[in-house]
């Protein structure tokens, strides 16, 4: 998963994009012989500078290319605050936060469905047989309610119309919920575990998940995961040593049961959910300046590919930046 260190949602992204961080960044993927990225194009950034958000959309398309990556790019983010304008601009730590796209004002009125369907296929027309793509997933967790549903599956099949060669697909938070998209054109089903509560009931899950594979005329992908919480789970309020990374915890179940997946997040930062950042999480692999927060984590990272040396400096300290995300 890939957001820049310094944003705090998809809109940030776009409307601070940073070629030379991206660049950076992507090389620091490549260490660990990463081959894929997951991240976000963002609506309400392309409705108001559409032709700045091509280029940027080029030349991160074009930098994850140059470091041997393709994309997995996300049109609709489920999760978040609305789309107000202090919402989105916010970069406080303490209060900044992730947000829905688009907003309730829309997805919960079918009249307005053209706007941000005009965004999907303009996305469709420019890249919907894009080879630099590995996907385009209508939206990050749609869930079950507020329309999300509805609304994710009406995009899904417009796009699907348009009969490009990328797969398409939806950030379902578990197989059950791709029931509602499997019939409406979704190439690749996925699934999400970011916070299991012990390794074993971790591997049962994955075998279960293979099971059902096997039974479905698709590939199904693990979008997002982070580290085992001792009996916690992803809601309660986790122990003081597992408020911080530990891919190493979680990588080799998910290498041994083979699936393609994407880990939360490419760097250090803050969580994304301003629940679990009020917890005091911070997430991610590579700090700003190259340096990881664990060679345990990016070694048990880059073994999925088969080479497990990695020797880059180490720093567990949260970002200068971040302190008071960590104190709030």
């Amino acid at each position: 998963m890939y957001l820049p260190a310094r944003a705090f949602n998809t809109y940030q992204m776009w409307s601070d994009y940073d070629r030379e961080v991206v660049e950076r960044d992507f090389g620091y993927a490549n260490r660990v012989n990463l081959n894929a990225i997951r991240t976000w194009v963002n609506y309400e950034y392309w409705n108001r500078e559409p032709r700045d958000c091509a280029a940027k959309l080029e030349h991160l398309l074009s930098t994850a290319a140059d470091e041997g990556m393709r994309v997995l790019l996300i049109l609709f983010e489920g999760i978040g605050s609305r789309p107000t304008e202090d919402n989105l601009t916010d970069t406080d730590p303490q209060t900044a936060t992730s947000v829905a796209s688009p907003g309730p004002s829309i997805i919960r009125n079918r009249d307005r469905w053209d706007e941000p369907k005009r965004f999907a296929n303009w996305v469709m027309d420019r890249h919907g047989d894009d080879e630099r793509l590995l996907g385009i997933e209508v939206m990050n967790e749609p869930g079950w309610f507020e329309g999300k549903p509805a609304f994710t599956r009406a995009v899904l099949e417009a796009l699907d119309r348009r009969e490009g060669s990328v797969p398409l697909t939806v950030g379902s938070t578990s197989m059950i919920n791709n029931v509602d998209y499997y019939e409406a054109g979704c190439d690749v089903l996925q699934f999400h575990y970011n916070f299991p509560i012990d390794a074993t009931k971790f591997r049962d899950a994955l075998r279960q998940v293979s099971i059902v594979e096997r039974s479905m005329e698709a590939p199904v992908w693990l979008t997002e995961w982070q580290r085992i919480r001792s009996g916690r789970g992803s809601h309660a309020a986790p122990a003081e040593d597992e408020r911080v990374p530990n891919y190493a915890s979680m990588a080799p179940h998910i290498h041994e049961a083979g699936f393609g997946n994407f880990f939360w997040s490419l760097m250090v930062k803050p969580a994304f959910n301003r629940s679990q950042r009020r917890k005091g999480v911070l997430n991610g692999l590579f700090h700003e300046d190259g340096a990881v927060w664990s060679r345990e984590d990016a070694r048990a990272i880059k073994a999925m590919s088969g080479d497990p040396e990695f020797h880059g400096e180490k720093r567990q300290e949260w970002p200068e930046w971040a302190e008071s995300a960590r104190q709030g």
